[in-house]
């Protein structure tokens, strides 16, 4: 039975998405939303991703009586094409083949419903990546780890998938599933107290969100 009023919950199964959550260091229960992820294709990506993680949201807020409920979506925009969790390896493989030394941006919606009030704060994240050259042999060498099947754009930049990857600009926790400024701020606009220390959002190798170092020197 889930408590009728938890402080904080997440609507998604996604492991990535619960650890990056546990950096701001709230306590908060999951429990996935099984909404089916299907909206107009011909929204822009930045829409497509704030309809669907609000969806979520208000499932999993209407079994409660209390508390907030925070949804998240990611997709891969490459030029007009919206790429979502590849079908199968071949999908894969056509997907990151599109991929292969190109532009492309991952976005990341955020809702935080009030299950209260209904009340909704959002926020759609881009960030933009480069992948290098890739080969046809590593790409099928990547597609056969299984790392990417249940991954927009059929990588995890988290995992081996990095090496996919020649730069990237903006937030890397946006493109793992999180943007955890923009989650932090979102919290804190609907009345949680964040208890961890700023900055919560870094890279892998502990070093700061590119989008706080250029704030902080814009205030400098």
């Amino acid at each position: 039975m889930h408590d009728p009023t938890p402080p904080l919950v997440l609507a998604s199964g996604s492991p990535r998405r619960r650890e990056l959550l546990a950096r701001l260091g709230l306590p908060f229960a999951v429990e996935v939303s099984d909404e089916a992820e299907e909206v107009d294709p011909t929204l822009p990506p930045g829409k497509l991703v704030l309809a669907l993680a609000e969806r979520k949201a208000r499932v999993v807020a209407a079994r409660h009586a209390g508390g907030l409920v925070i949804g998240g979506d990611t997709v891969v925009a490459a030029g007009d094409d919206i790429l979502g969790k590849p079908r199968d390896d071949a999908d894969a493989v056509a997907m990151l083949g599109r991929l292969s030394g190109r532009l492309h941006e991952v976005w990341t919606g955020l809702a935080v419903v009030d299950a209260a009030t209904g009340k909704v704060a959002c926020q759609a994240v881009p960030s933009t990546l480069r992948f290098r050259s890739l080969s046809s042999r590593a790409i099928a060498a990547y597609v056969a780890t299984g790392e990417g099947r249940d991954k927009a754009g059929a990588y995890a930049v988290q995992g081996t998938g990095r090496n996919l990857v020649e730069v990237l600009f903006g937030c890397w926790t946006n493109v793992v599933g999180l943007p955890l400024c923009e989650a932090a701020a979102l919290l804190r606009r609907s009345g949680l107290t964040i208890p961890a220390a700023q900055p919560v959002c870094t890279r892998p190798d502990g070093s700061a969100c590119p989008r706080l170092v250029a704030a902080e020197q814009l205030d400098s």
